[in-house]
């Protein structure tokens, strides 16, 4: 199939813009990118998808989403007012996770799949808890994931706040799935260690992890530093900061997605970067959660490879490129920062983390790339064109403005319809399920 007549990003160097161009896709690879004049001429047996001057761009990834955080929305807050992160963790999160049952999950999943798959999103990053419903939560996840039609990497949040048995089950729930997607060797599908927080996680329970995960290949996804107890409980009971303990224990490196990273020093940064361990930006849970402004601009000027997520605060990865453009220009209070270093950790970065996972290249319109694209509505007021297309995903495209988005070459969503599913009978249970769980105790 051809997808074509339309303005097409690439984000390949060599080829990054094509004012009416065009993408031909077989067998879940991208097999030629070219002007649509060229292309229907080259190929003139093959069905044309015309998309009528839309924009047509890479499919999106998200290197960190809280899932199981859905069925927060719309719930009752707790009538203890919320005075810094902790209490937010001890108040909501904690709460909801107790909560959580498999079918919770389940709708949670399908749901969350649905609306990032509506914002052009092909490839998600998961960290999951749940510390009442663990055994199997991966699988049900999974599930959700496969029905949908989107790539996942999933991974279970060990923590030592519920006791040793749900420290134990936890670890055995990622490697379980770990084992598991290394049989089915899915392109779909693969499995990482979710490690919560350092000051959850005692050395005893560290060693422990870093012993289940020995001939995995995989690694971690943790939060490291996001609030400043963290890095409190680090110096008090340990006397480093949180990058240094958990380098000790093995927990950093490549294959590693170490999210936040906000209560670090310069020696730590250069930890980060020796060791190759991705850190994931999320502007909007940060500004959020009050938890404070992640030093990235100088962490990109060390050259760590910094992705940007969205931490179950919205499904939308452009709301995050937005907001990642002004937080930093708010907090050094100059307007002249950000406008390299966002785009670069979505476009380019991210695809790079999931390069780490699955086999092939992601977020690039290319030949022998996965055929992971999308088609935006959008119609540019003012020149497009190789130099300023950023600027015009920046100021003028929102996750909802996307009306197709195609995943391993078959097309989940066409003019805004999900096709691999009934949506409204899917968020139709969704609501009778979530109001359940927020009557449970």
């Amino acid at each position: 199939m051809i997808i074509g007549n339309g303005r097409v990003i690439t984000h390949d160097e060599n080829s990054p813009y094509f004012e009416n161009g065009a993408v031909l896709i077989k067998n879940g690879k991208i097999i030629d990118v070219d002007s649509f004049d060229s292309m229907k001429k080259r190929y003139p047996e093959e069905i044309v998808m015309d998309v009528e001057n839309r924009l047509i761009m890479p499919g999106l990834i998200n290197t960190h989403h809280h899932i199981y955080s859905a069925f927060a929305r719309g719930m009752k807050s707790s009538e203890e007012v919320p005075k810094n992160f902790l209490d937010i963790l001890e108040n909501l999160w904690w709460k909801v996770d107790k909560k959580l049952t498999h079918e919770d999950i389940k709708y949670s999943a399908l749901t969350t799949y649905i609306d990032s798959v509506k914002n052009g999103i092909t490839t998600l990053f998961d960290h999951h808890a749940g510390p009442n419903s663990i055994s199997g939560s991966l699988d049900v996840i999974a599930e959700a994931a496969n029905t949908v039609g989107i790539r996942s990497c999933l991974c279970y949040e060990v923590s030592d706040r519920d006791g040793t048995k749900i420290l134990n089950e936890g670890i055995e729930e990622n490697i379980r799935f770990i084992k598991r997607c290394k049989n089915e060797k899915s392109n779909m599908l693969k499995g990482m260690f979710g490690l919560h927080a350092s000051f959850t996680l005692s050395d005893e329970s560290l060693k422990k992890c870093q012993e289940a995960l020995k001939g995995t290949d995989v690694g971690y996804h943790v939060h490291i530093a996001e609030g400043h107890d963290d890095l409190k409980d680090s110096l008090e009971r340990y006397g480093e900061g949180v990058v240094k303990r958990l380098q000790r224990y093995g927990v950093l490196g490549e294959k590693t997605i170490g999210v936040h990273c906000i209560h670090i020093d310069e020696s730590e940064m250069d930890i980060l970067k020796n060791t190759e361990t991705n850190v994931v930006h999320n502007p909007e849970s940060n500004m959020g959660n009050a938890v404070g402004c992640s030093p990235i601009l100088e962490m990109f000027s060390k050259g760590i490879n910094l992705g940007l997520g969205t931490d179950g605060y919205t499904n939308d990865m452009f709301e995050s490129l937005k907001v990642g453009n002004i937080i930093h220009k708010h907090e050094k209070r100059n307007p002249s920062v950000a406008w390299t270093e966002i785009p670069t950790m979505l476009f380019k970065n991210n695809r790079k983390i999931a390069q780490k996972y699955f086999k092939g290249e992601f977020g690039i319109l290319k030949k022998n790339a996965v055929a992971d694209l999308i088609v935006v509505d959008y119609d540019p007021l003012t020149e497009m064109n190789e130099e300023n297309y950023n600027s015009h995903l920046l100021f003028g495209v929102a996750g909802k403005d996307v009306v197709t988005t195609i995943i391993d070459g078959k097309i989940i969503m066409k003019d805004r319809k999900i096709l691999t599913l009934n949506e409204k009978e899917v968020f139709k249970n969704s609501r009778i399920v979530s109001k359940k769980m927020w009557l449970r105790d």
